[in-house]
């Protein structure tokens, strides 16, 4: 019994000055550091919508921002929450730079012109960016000729 008792006191002795040592001489116990970012750029994009949908805005707009440093399509996703919350010239501004980023991204085509649309500006702007977007997107065609339609239903009657 006085053996275990002996080797117990060794063991917390060397123990204690293990960790004296550490601290003292400026030594770290081992730190886990994560360099990358765990999440791709697409799970941050759904992430994002998921938020989107929850209509936790605040949470899609950080998510979309992470996703943009490598898919331009996020850029599109951040101007449909600022166009969710009428705050128009922020969405304009993020349709114009998913354009600007992805010039054959056919919903931010679509998006935009459907933004001057609901302003009621830039009439004829957005009459060829609906146009745009159904030449670059043809399976759209129906969606995207909706919103020529109703671009050309303004400019027919007057409206602006």
């Amino acid at each position: 019994m006085r053996q275990c008792f002996f080797v117990a006191r060794v063991f917390s002795f060397r123990l204690l000055t293990s960790v004296f040592c550490l601290l003292s001489f400026g030594c770290a116990l081992p730190r886990i550091i994560v360099l990358d970012d765990p999440l791709s750029p697409e799970e941050h994009l759904n992430l994002g919508v998921a938020y989107e949908h929850n209509r936790e805005y605040d949470n899609a707009l950080k998510e979309f921002e992470k996703a943009s440093k490598k898919l331009p399509v996020a850029y599109l996703y951040i101007g449909n929450i600022y166009f969710s919350k009428s705050e128009y010239s922020e969405a304009e501004c993020f349709y114009k730079k998913a354009i600007a980023k992805d010039p054959v991204n056919a919903d931010a085509h679509n998006n935009l012109a459907w933004l001057y649309y609901t302003k009621r500006e830039n009439l004829d702007v957005a009459e060829d960016m609906a146009l745009r977007a159904i030449e670059l997107d043809p399976r759209k065609k129906d969606i995207y000729n909706d919103t020529l339609q109703k671009i050309r239903e303004i400019t027919k009657k007057g409206g602006i």
